[in-house]
């Protein structure tokens, strides 16, 4: 137990950059709390802070070791949420962001059933294809499509997903299939455009290595929903997540190309600061991988277009 909560008090003062805001934060003196971390570096013998009356700053060994001892206390926390769940005091609001298209079908679709879990939770949601950063943006949990290599964040897989080139048989049927990743620029692809700024660079690996290739096009847009639709007609090829298409490609109405080349991963990804507290976030990535994991679940998306299911009932605010 002395253990815990010398690591509690280093994690609270190295995270609020000060031992009184860090006290408050705790419920304890800041005396109380400096002798906490003078006999966890005692044991470690070690310096993990220098402190002086204005200033508190981290060693190069309190730096490795709190990414260890953030670990470790969310792995805590996890243990808990898991083994002994208690709904009746799970309360506060969460903020979550989310690329609009994802958010819409698979992420606000499914806020009823959590708050029907958690009535005392209030949800927040930013449907967006803007970049923000969690921490200066204060969000809670955000959703991402691709990997997440960051130190300041802890970031767990909710569902498996590829970006596969993929258009109509009746598309390659006029115009012919890409052989080569060089043959793409011949074909007319799809783009997407963040804020007028036109991403026309489609990713992939060639002999084990990343490759971005530009593609061209005579028609873009900022939704993903509306570029999947088009998709589904004659003119234009497509470079789109399996979780967006994957129906239409088992059914037979689209087919993909240049497999061969598709980056291993491109995965669906919930992302919180390490720094911030994680309950909510734990709980709502792990409702969402509960639904994610349900057999059928992606075959039983709906076409673009539709309702997204439970939109109608969500108690967001």
């Amino acid at each position: 137990m002395n253990r815990y909560r010398e690591i509690k008090a280093f994690v609270a003062v190295a995270t609020e950059g000060s031992m009184a805001r860090a006290a408050i934060k705790e419920k304890i003196s800041s005396g109380m709390l400096g002798r906490r971390i003078d006999e966890l570096e005692r044991r470690l013998g070690v310096k993990l802070l220098h402190r002086t009356t204005r200033l508190l700053t981290l060693t190069e060994q309190g730096r490795l070791f709190l990414k260890h001892c953030e670990d470790l206390l969310l792995e805590l926390e996890l243990g808990e949420t898991e083994l002994f769940p208690d709904t009746s005091e799970v309360s506060g609001q969460m903020l979550v962001l989310a690329p609009p298209y994802f958010g819409r079908r698979h992420v606000a679709a499914h806020a009823a059933s959590f708050l029907a879990t958690y009535p005392a939770v209030r949800l927040s949601f930013n449907l967006t294809n803007d970049y923000l950063d969690p921490v200066q943006a204060d969000y809670d949990l955000c959703i991402r499509i691709g990997n997440v290599i960051d130190p300041h964040f802890v970031a767990t897989t909710l569902a498996t997903n590829r970006r596969v080139v993929c258009a109509t048989p009746a598309y390659f049927a006029k115009h012919g299939k890409p052989r080569t990743l060089e043959e793409l620029v011949h074909h007319n692809c799809l783009a997407v455009n963040l804020q007028a700024d036109s991403h026309r660079d489609w990713q992939f690996q060639k002999g084990g290595r990343p490759i971005a290739v530009k593609v061209d096009g005579n028609i873009d847009c900022s939704d993903g929903e509306v570029l999947v639709r088009w998709a589904q007609e004659d003119d234009w090829l497509a470079w789109r997540s399996t979780w967006e298409v994957g129906a239409q490609l088992r059914s037979g109405a689209l087919v993909s190309v240049l497999d061969e080349h598709a980056l291993p991963s491109f995965d669906i990804t919930a992302v919180y600061p390490r720094n911030r507290p994680a309950r909510l976030s734990r709980l709502f990535i792990a409702h969402l991988q509960a639904i994610y994991s349900r057999p059928g679940y992606w075959d039983e998306a709906e076409e673009p277009g539709d309702a997204a299911p439970g939109l109608r009932s969500v108690q967001a605010s």
